[in-house]
């Protein structure tokens, strides 16, 4: 089973790990997640139980193009697309072009985890915040 590791980090401490990454200030872990969120309520959006049966469905049926997506479905294809177009910004899908243009979805993963800290950290006291 192939899992993405999801975390969830706020946008400013997001640009901050991303720059000393980048500079070589940090490296990643081998189990640190993969893909990050600024919320909770984000990674709702993106894998609430209408889209993980869409993923499911994906992975089962293997459709060769959105319109065949559609039919299978039940769902337009101007709504498939704006979903899977997000959920590949995620590495959650991949989306090639096929024959004639049609575009085929494939799903990467079968599972996520959530990497999630009980309350924000201060990332400079490195505490953690009091949520008051």
């Amino acid at each position: 089973m192939k899992t993405l590791k999801i975390g969830i980090m706020s946008l400013e401490d997001m640009r901050a790990y991303t720059i000393a990454i980048a500079k070589g200030r940090h490296r990643p872990k081998r189990g640190d997640p993969k893909v990050w969120f600024t919320s909770v309520e984000s990674v709702a959006r993106v894998l609430s139980e209408r889209n993980r049966e869409l993923l499911s469905l994906i992975a089962a049926r293997k459709p060769e193009s959105l319109r065949e997506l559609e039919d299978i479905s039940g769902r337009k294809v101007a709504s498939l697309s704006r979903t899977l177009k997000t959920m590949e910004r995620y590495g959650i899908v991949s989306l090639k072009k096929g024959k004639q243009g049609r575009v085929k979805p494939r799903v990467e993963y079968t599972g996520f985890s959530l990497d999630m800290p009980l309350a924000p950290v201060d990332r400079k006291n490195r505490e953690v915040a009091s949520g008051a």
